[in-house]
């Protein structure tokens, strides 16, 4: 990119910055005109959409056969862990038609992984490998036996006498026959029955079966297009639910997280066939990618014709796929990425989901001959003219390269010219400004975390915190119209890939719907929200929260008054002259007599930066700052020491007389004195000393409360911290207390299904 971009005349440059959507097709013709006489175009090109059998995805049987080996010797070590890493890794690079030992090579290799995750004691996982390679190879011995194996371990009898017959009915060798006849004589024998049953299907879609509640109108506001309440809606009201246009896994997450319904990837996940790319958390997901199904090779069906009727249907719903349901022809969110080429592999995410969105939109209207329609039918808004002249010419780039890889895909249906050119550039852009981050709440990995049932320790205090990741990126062409605001009135989040909204207050009637599209009042203070939105959504925020004088904002990054009987605040220069400027924009002097006791009504207008606001007294501001970065220094430390989960004496002997410095220096509500008091919790956890931990939680939650409010999600998360701690030193009726205030907020943002997405909430 860099060295395509440096081949461009600075004259062409000026051109590109000063262009508008409407001479936008001009621009771009003179840079195709360029580039088409560039052999270095030509060469980045053929690196992206190359000759299959060479490219980066591509499959390789040998590789995957070394990798086979490495994974048969770390098994025989009983080195489980790094068996299964290199058979799934085999998995992703063995070609579907590929034969070891006259048997199908991936079949082998789900059948290996599936012992490796009978060892692990991973009894569920085991079995869907064995369905997979009996769907490919129905009359493979060791899977039956395998299957039967993993079932009876868990308490499945029944399945494993099936599974040990056909074991028994396909094995060939006298031997082997033999070893099965055994063990099936002593599963018959167990007298003993589990109720326990492993479903032959394969993950079902977790559906929510709550209604949409409310029917939104949308209208056009100085924002934009946006969405707002034709009646009054209660709090955590379900107000949209919506799958997304088109959507794409951020490369970071490619190896942890399911390609297509984004949740993380069990130990027993499944590749794409066709290419090494994507990986996928069932059959269902890679199915309805748009990638191919499991294709099973001629097998020997004359073996078993000799079972009985039952075994023979049993037989059939164990090697059936299962998802007649799925129309695959109408997803093809992966095929055209499918054929070994490198480009979704290299491109930016953004560029990878712009290209869906033209394949989607070619496959439903049967070609691309009118640019303009695909970015018409999106109808969403853009901010091409304000973009700053080094992103538009890279936009630019980049829709001539991605039309180009596609051209290897749809050859007569994707024309390249400046008009085709120009709309794919006006799609990145609107991409930019609307595509929703799918996100999902970081795994817990800390003590006291909550076990695989979510359940959390009644001994071991749960102190880390609830962050969300961002792991994919989508369209969803109306939840885009949702505007921001940095005081959101509702709240969007995601079970798989599908986007929930809900009320978070209650909302009048013709109110504004809007969500954050990241920073919120309580996160960062104005000046620095402001330029992050600006930064990354090329707009000037106007919510409430920029343009009115708020409680958050002051005392956000605030210091102290030196007089110690004052709670003013003393601000430094930048955030005084963003806060000053609310009120010479909106004359809202009138209204600052809700900020008391904080400041003086017309206090901005007549003190200024670097004093008290409530009572005029100076405060050296770089004199504090440096007080207030050489007592971090200690936090860091002890930060470093939980995350080693040790902590000594002397750090954190440290760190309180640190706190004591920065209490002196920041304003009482300073969220730095929230996150250091939160440090002090953990380690105090750490060490044993459950009753200061509690204390000190309860004082990070007390700034927490004025910098967010009472019944946001952030005290959700940092009660849920507490009740821990009280839990571990068995005060159950205060806990009690604490849980039924977190749910109660929980529910607020997540309804109904916060107990499935957090069953710890069931304490």
């Amino acid at each position: 990119m860099e060295q395509l971009k440096s081949l461009v005349p600075e004259n062409l440059k000026q051109t590109v910055g000063s262009s508008t959507a409407e001479d936008l097709p001009s621009s771009c013709s003179s840079l195709l005109r360029l580039f088409q006489k560039l052999e270095l175009f030509f060469q980045v090109i053929g690196d992206l959409a190359m000759d299959p059998e060479k490219a980066l995805c591509g499959k390789k049987k040998d590789a995957a056969l070394e990798l086979k080996r490495q994974g048969n010797q770390c098994f025989l070590k009983g080195d489980y862990a790094n068996a299964l890493v290199h058979y799934s890794r085999a998995l992703q690079l063995a070609p579907m038609n590929a034969v070891d030992m006259n048997k199908n090579l991936v079949a082998t290799l789900y059948v290996n992984r599936a012992s490796v995750l009978h060892k692990m004691d991973l009894q569920l996982e085991c079995v869907r490998d064995c369905n997979r390679a009996l769907q490919i190879s129905s009359t493979y011995a060791k899977a039956w036996y395998r299957r039967g194996k993993a079932n009876a371990t868990v308490g499945n009898f029944d399945d494993a006498v099936r599974d040990f017959h056909i074991a028994e009915n396909v094995e060939m060798s006298f031997n082997g026959k033999k070893q099965i006849e055994d063990e099936l004589k002593v599963i018959q024998d167990q007298h003993k029955r589990s109720n326990i049953v492993i479903e032959h299907s394969k993950n079902k879609l977790d559906k929510f079966d709550e209604p949409i509640q409310v029917k939104l109108h949308v209208t056009t506001s100085n924002k934009g297009r946006g969405m707002v309440s034709p009646t009054e809606i209660p709090p955590s009201s379900m107000v949209h639910i919506e799958e997304p246009y088109a959507s794409v896994i951020l490369k970071h997450y490619r190896e942890t997280h399911c390609h297509y319904c984004f949740n993380e990837l069990p130990a027993d996940k499944i590749p794409c066939p066709s290419c090494t790319i994507p990986l996928y958390c069932s059959q269902h997901c890679q199915i309805q990618a748009g990638g191919q199904m499991l294709q099973a090779p001629p097998d020997n069906q004359d073996i078993l014709k000799n079972l009985s009727d039952d075994l023979q249907k049993y037989v059939q719903e164990i090697t059936s796929h299962g998802f007649a349901d799925i129309r695959t022809e109408d997803v093809p969110e992966h095929k055209h990425e499918c054929d070994g080429v490198h480009w979704p592999a290299i491109l930016p995410s953004e560029i990878v989901l712009a290209g869906r969105i033209v394949v989607k939109y070619v496959a439903q209207k049967g070609g691309f001959a009118d640019a303009s329609s695909v970015v018409d039918m999106l109808n969403l808004s853009h901010h091409f003219s304000q973009m700053p002249t080094d992103s538009k010419l890279e936009c630019i780039i980049y829709s001539i390269i991605l039309l180009s890889c596609l051209q290897q895909f749809f050859p007569s249906q994707l024309p390249i010219n400046g008009n085709s050119i120009s709309q794919i550039v006006i799609l990145i852009s609107q991409i930019r400004t609307n595509s929703i981050s799918i996100v999902r709440i970081k795994s817990f990995d800390a003590p006291g975390s909550p076990d695989q049932r979510g359940v959390l320790s009644s001994t071991v205090p749960f102190t880390c915190n609830m962050e969300q990741v961002r792991v994919g990126q989508a369209i969803y062409t109306t939840g885009s119209l949702f505007n921001h605001s940095c005081k959101p009135n509702i709240h969007a989040y995601f079970n798989s890939r599908t986007l929930f909204i809900r009320t978070t207050e209650f909302v009048s009637v013709g109110c504004p719907l809007e969500l954050s599209y990241g920073p919120q009042v309580g996160q960062l203070d104005c000046k620095d929200r402001l330029k992050l939105l600006e930064d990354e959504y090329s707009f000037k925020c106007q919510c409430s929260g920029c343009s009115l004088v708020n409680i958050s904002d002051l005392v956000l990054n605030a210091f102290c008054c030196i007089n110690a009987d004052c709670l003013g605040v003393v601000l430094d220069r930048s955030v005084f002259d963003c806060e000053n400027k609310k009120i010479q924009d909106f004359h809202s002097v009138d209204k600052l007599s809700r900020l008391e006791p904080f400041i003086q009504s017309g206090s901005f207008l007549h003190i200024g930066h670097s004093h008290c606001l409530k009572c005029g007294f100076y405060r050296d501001i770089k004199s504090s700052q440096s007080t207030v970065d050489e007592a971090w220094i200690y936090f860091t430390r002890l930060q470093q020491e939980i995350n080693l989960n040790r902590v000594s004496e002397t750090t954190l002997s440290d760190a309180l007389r640190a706190l004591f410095s920065l209490k002196s220096t920041l304003h009482a509500y300073n969220r730095r004195i929230a996150e250091a008091e939160d440090h002090l919790s953990q380690a105090f956890c750490l060490i044993g000393k459950l009753e200061l931990a509690a204390d000190h939680c309860k004082a990070s939650i007390r700034i927490l409360e004025k910098l967010y409010g009472e019944s946001h999600i952030a005290i959700g998360n940092e009660l849920l911290k507490l009740s821990s701690i009280q839990l571990s030193l068995g005060d159950h009726t205060t806990a009690g207390d604490c849980i039924n205030r977190l749910n109660g907020i929980f529910r607020c943002y997540y309804g109904s299904h916060a107990k499935r997405m957090f069953p710890f909430l069931n304490i």
